[in-house]
């Protein structure tokens, strides 16, 4: 039984990482774990991905490029103001400058780079680096 589907996606990665595949299939899918991905793949994290629909809730199928020291789900979904993300960058990243926070905010799933040009806060979802 899934309780969190994002956070079970983020440790599938992690896993497969840390074990030297060249990709896995992450499921079920949703739209989420879908812009969570896009994230992940803009700032070269992930290669290419796809979704595959099985009849059931769908999979993604992730091309693993071996960047990824660590991601995960924030739990629970902490809200963040504009001005607080350098808490946040403080608490889940290991240095300044590396690694992404992925956040929700009014305007779409956006890392906390996006956030600030945009002068939005939101939701944590996610960190990566």
């Amino acid at each position: 039984m899934q309780h969190d589907p994002l956070s079970d996606a983020m440790t599938l990665i992690k896993n497969a990482e840390m074990t030297g595949h060249m990709e896995c299939t992450i499921h079920p899918s949703s739209k989420l774990i879908g812009h969570v991905l896009k994230v992940m793949q803009e700032y070269g994290y992930i290669g290419n991905f796809e979704y595959m629909e099985d009849g059931r809730a769908g999979q993604f199928r992730v091309a693993l490029v071996g960047n990824i020291n660590k991601c995960g789900a924030i739990r629970p979904r902490f809200a963040a103001k504009r001005n607080e993300l350098e808490k946040y960058e403080a608490r889940y990243l290991p240095a300044q400058d590396f690694g992404v926070l992925i956040l929700t905010t009014t305007k779409g799933v956006l890392s906390h780079r996006q956030a600030k040009e945009e002068g939005v806060g939101g939701k944590l979802l996610a960190f990566v680096y």
